[in-house]
Order: structure tokens, then C-alpha cells, then sequence
């Protein structure tokens, strides 16, 4: 009888601990989102300002690309 108490009270513990788990989940929203496509954006923005520096610099030495 106790071993089979502690059997249930085993999967239990699992069963809330797992429950716990799942509710802790980052999950995201529309301002989380809206955020990340901010970023790609203002990092290929960055690319394209470096390339163009890149260019000017070429441009002021005599070469082309």
C-alpha cells in the first residue's frame, strides 16, 4: 500500500513539475516578432553602409570594383 502511495505521489510530482514546464515557455508576441524584423532590418542596413563605405574608400584610391 505505501509503496504504491508513493508511486502516485511520484508521478504526481512529475506530472506538476512537467505542467510547470510547459507554462514557462517563451512564447512570443507580436511586439517580440515586430522587434526581431527591426533587427534584420537595421543589420542589413548596417551591411549596406559598410559596403558603400567600402566603395568611397575604393572610389578615393583610383580602384573599382
Amino acid at each position: 500500500m505505501k509503496n504504491s502511495q508513493r508511486s502516485f505521489s511520484s508521478i504526481l510530482l512529475v506530472g506538476a513539475l512537467l505542467a510547470a514546464l510547459v507554462g514557462c515557455q517563451k512564447q512570443e508576441g507580436p511586439a517580440e516578432k515586430a522587434g526581431k524584423e527591426v533587427d534584420k532590418a537595421s543589420e542589413k542596413v548596417g551591411q549596406k553602409i559598410e559596403q558603400a563605405g567600402e566603395s568611397i574608400k575604393d572610389a578615393a584610391k583610383g580602384d573599382k570594383k
